[in-house]
This record gives C-alpha cells, sequence and structure tokens, in this order.
C-alpha cells in the first residue's frame, strides 16, 4: 500500500508533463497561414537583399525556387498588404501595383508612424522587380489577360531600365511571363522584335540566364507559327550559353530535336531528344513538358528503324498521352499497313495538335520496310503479286520498286528476279560473322564515354570551396619558409663554427 502512494504522484506528474507538451505541440501547429505567407514573402526580400550584398545568385536562385510554392497560396489581399508594407508612400510604382489587384491605396489602413518610418527607406531594385513579378503570376492565375499584359509591359521597361547582374535570374523569369501573356492571347507574333532586341542586349551583357531563356521563347515563337526555316537559321546564328540553367538547357535540346527531326537528320534529332528527356526534372511537375518530348522521340526513334521500349508506355505520367503512339508503334513493328492508316485517321486530330502528323507521315515507308521483312523472313520465295495483296499496295510495279530500294538500302539481304516476278531471300548467315555486333558494341561503349563527360560537367562543388584551400596554401608556404629559415640560420652557425674552429687552427 505504502509502495503504490509513493507511486501516484509521479504518474500525476507525468500526465501534466505529457498534457502540458501537447498543448505546446497544438500551439506550435497552429499558424496563420496568412500570416506564414507574409513572412515567406519578406523572407525573400531579404534573402534578395542579402543576394546584393554578398553578390551570390544562389540567394536568388532560393528565392525563384518557392515562387511555385508562394504561387498556389497567393492573394490579392495579402500581396497588397506586402506591397503597402514595403514601399515607401511616395514611390510611384505603389499604387500601380495596387490598382492592378483593385485594392486603392487609400482603402488599406496605414498610419501615420509608419508613414514617416518608410520615408527614409529606399526600395531594392531586386525587391522592386520580384513583387512585380508575384502581381504578374496572381494576373495570370486568375486569367486577367488585359491586366496582366499591361503589367508585364510595365515590368519589362523597369528591368529594360536597369543592368544589374544580381537581377538576371528575375529578369529572365519577367520575360518568361511576358511571352506567356501574349502567347494566351494569340499575339506572339507581336512581340518578336522585341524579344530579338533583348536577346541582342543580353548576349552583349553576358546574361547568360536571359540570354538562354530568351532564345527558347524566340524558338517556340517560331515553333507556333511553324516557321521552322527561320528558327533553324536563328540557331545557326546564335550559340546557347554554356552557364544557362538545366531546365533551358532541356527545352533547348528539345526544339533542337525538332528542328533536325524535320531536316531528316535522325541521329542528331534523337540524340537531342534523349537529352532534353535526361535533363528535365523527373517528376510530375514536368509531366507535361516529359510527354511532349518523348511523342517526337518515339517518333524520331520510327524512324530510324528502331522500336521504342515497352517500358516507356508504361510509365504513369506517360500512360494516357502516349496511348495513340503506343498503337502507331505497334502497326509500325508488324507492318501492317492498313492498321497503320486506321491508326492515323483515328488519331488524326490528336497527332496534328502535337504537331506530329507530318513526321508520322514519313513512317508509311517505314511500315512496308518492316512488312517487306517479316515477309523475306517467313518465304524463301515470294511473288510480287502476293506481296502487294499482303501490304495492301496499289500496284506490282510500286512493290517491285519498294522491294528494290530495301534491298540496296540493306533492310533484307534477297534478289529480285523481275522477269519471272518474285523475290527470293538469300539464306540467312551467322550474325557473329558480320560487323553487327562489333557495330553494336561500338555504338554502347560511345554512350557511356558520353554519359560519362556529361556526368563530370553536371557535378558541383561547394561555395568558396577553393578560398579554404588557399588559405591552406598560404598556411604550408609560411611553414614552410620559417623552415628554410631555420635551416638557413642553422647552416650559419655550423659554418661559423668550422670557421672558428679554422682559425684556431
Amino acid at each position: 500500500m505504502a509502495e503504490s502512494s509513493k507511486e501516484k504522484p509521479t504518474t500525476d506528474v507525468e500526465m501534466k508533463e505529457t498534457t502540458e507538451g501537447a498543448e505546446k505541440e497544438e500551439q506550435v501547429t497552429e499558424v496563420d497561414p496568412v500570416e506564414q505567407l507574409k513572412a515567406d514573402i519578406k523572407q525573400n526580400i531579404l534573402l534578395l537583399e542579402k543576394g546584393v550584398n554578398t553578390v551570390e545568385a544562389r540567394y536568388t536562385t532560393r528565392v525563384l525556387r518557392t515562387t511555385a510554392s508562394i504561387r498556389r497560396r497567393l492573394t490579392p489581399e495579402v500581396l497588397a498588404t506586402v506591397i503597402r508594407d514595403y514601399y515607401p508612400e511616395s514611390y510611384a510604382s505603389k499604387s500601380s501595383l495596387l490598382s492592378y489587384l483593385d485594392v486603392t491605396e487609400d482603402s488599406m489602413a496605414v498610419d501615420t508612424a509608419d508613414k514617416s518610418s518608410k520615408s527614409a527607406i529606399t526600395v531594392l531594385p531586386e525587391a522592386d522587380v520580384y513583387l512585380h513579378m508575384l502581381v504578374m503570376v496572381l494576373l495570370l492565375d486568375k486569367k486577367d489577360y488585359r491586366k496582366g499584359i499591361k503589367s508585364a509591359e510595365e515590368t519589362v521597361e523597369l528591368v529594360r531600365s536597369l543592368n544589374r547582374r544580381t537581377l538576371d535570374q528575375l529578369t529572365a523569369r519577367v520575360y518568361f511571363y511576358y511571352a506567356r501573356f501574349y502567347e494566351l492571347t494569340d499575339r506572339l507574333g507581336e512581340i518578336r522584335p522585341l524579344l530579338l532586341q533583348l536577346h541582342r542586349t543580353a548576349t552583349l551583357r553576358h546574361d547568360d540566364d536571359t540570354q538562354a531563356t530568351l532564345l527558347n521563347l524566340l524558338l517556340r515563337n517560331y515553333f507556333h507559327y511553324n516557321l521552322y526555316e527561320a528558327a533553324d537559321k536563328l540557331v545557326s546564328k546564335t550559340a546557347f550559353p554554356p552557364n544557362a540553367a538545366n531546365n533551358q538547357l532541356a527545352r533547348y535540346l528539345y526544339y533542337m530535336g525538332r528542328i533536325k527531326a524535320l531536316q531528316l537528320d535522325y541521329s542528331a534529332a534523337h540524340a537531342d531528344l534523349q537529352a532534353a528527356i535526361r535533363k528535365a526534372p523527373q517528376n510530375t511537375a514536368s509531366a507535361g513538358f516529359q510527354q511532349t518530348v518523348y511523342k517526337f522521340f518515339i517518333i524520331v526513334q520510327l524512324l530510324m528503324g528502331d522500336i521504342p521500349e515497352r517500358s516507356i508506355f508504361r510509365q504513369p505520367v506517360l500512360r494516357k498521352a502516349l496511348v495513340p503512339y503506343l498503337e502507331i508503334t505497334q502497326a509500325v513493328r508488324v507492318g501492317d499497313l492498313a492498321k497503320f492508316q486506321e491508326v492515323l485517321s483515328k488519331y488524326d486530330n490528336v497527332v496534328k495538335a502535337d504537331k506530329t502528323y507530318t513526321l508520322i507521315l514519313r513512317l508509311r515507308h517505314n511500315v512496308i520496310k518492316a512488312g517487306i521483312r517479316r515477309l523475306s523472313i517467313s518465304y524463301s520465295r515470294i511473288p510480287l503479286k502476293e506481296i502487294c495483296l499482303k501490304l495492301h499496295l496499289d500496284s506490282e510495279e510500286d512493290a517491285e520498286f519498294i522491294v528494290a530500294k530495301a534491298i540496296r538500302d540493306g533492310v533484307i539481304d534477297a534478289t529480285l528476279d523481275h522477269d519471272r516476278g518474285f523475290m527470293k531471300s538469300t539464306e540467312n548467315t551467322d550474325i557473329y560473322s558480320t560487323n553487327e555486333p562489333q557495330d553494336a558494341f561500338h555504338q554502347r561503349i560511345n554512350f557511356c564515354l558520353e554519359l560519362h563527360n556529361a556526368s563530370v560537367k553536371a557535378m558541383r562543388f561547394p561555395l568558396n570551396a577553393h578560398r579554404k584551400e588557399l588559405a591552406n596554401a598560404q598556411e604550408a608556404l609560411e611553414r614552410e619558409r620559417e623552415l628554410v629559415k631555420e635551416i638557413a640560420e642553422g647552416d650559419l652557425d655550423d659554418m661559423d663554427e668550422d670557421g672558428g674552429d679554422m682559425g684556431d687552427f
């Protein structure tokens, strides 16, 4: 009984401690989302100020990475409050930004004490551009394109008047939203001269981020109006900056792949599209970009005579979008021309919207070649009339010409008898006695070497790590100098001792 009475106070204390801990956890978790959003925006402004003071681009990168999170929670009231708290009363942009948010400055409660304290505040250009960008994002999400274009033009004029390297990443993002507003209103052709002028200015200033963004916007502009020759001319006259962001490089490689595919350079197009897929973020945020690139990648691979792997069509992000291309791949693999025409007519509107219709039309010859290859394997000798019936060709002359071209291209190993009207397949030889295994092995080695070189180029190192090495090197140099000095002094002492002995001698 005594022991039980002693144990009761300890349990009561434990219960009190647990309840107090639970209350503290509830207090910590209960955070006002509006206040949290305000704090996040103000924290980004502080990061921009820190980036300007330290001349470090990584702080601006951190700010831009939070744009997606802030965009989901952003409201006109919260953004208007942040604008009112940051700008001084006499600043010109304050009233215009509030007008875009349908919030007037007079309707906001402003204390007289705040007015006197804000009069001496200097507005940081980076923070000013950042708040303008948030207004553009909010108007874009609200689909208020009329105000959005007006706000975007005002922001573009602001960034054009400034020439600060700490603004490069923000400027690139502003130009992207500026072009996005004109794209959604189907007015991309109006801003093309301005984009060319801005790209020329960014090139002269060695602004890699803005230069890469504007180059991709120009290519997107040309592709929107099917101006592929102009896009090819632009690419031939410009160079993509090597220090640009990885996502911009992925977009550039995608456009390059499309240009080379239209120019019948399928090997180079396949390499560029494959590099774009690897460099794109592997998450659901980039699902649209992955689907678009894979559509062209599959068609180019079919045009090269290869069959895409089945695992591509099984990915959850790509499964639904690639259904038409799966059926096209199956028709090409089997070599059934009737099925290919049926699938093409079934998904005619889809492939035209994807802008892959022109490339898919080129697959007709590949379907016929696949069918001829299948027939050459199945039959040792087959009449041209039978080939015409099985492949649904128009006449025997067409079948003869197609078979002759397939033999010349090395698609099949056969002979053609024009007089008797049949195709005779040669006996299958041992594939290991040919150069095909060596070519395949060489191709894999080149792939591994290119992957290794790309991985080395993409390596990232800690910031300012070289400064520590320099400090260590200086310390080692000083120690070496001291050691040399001590050795020299020791040698002189020995020489003095020897000289003294000689003098005594």
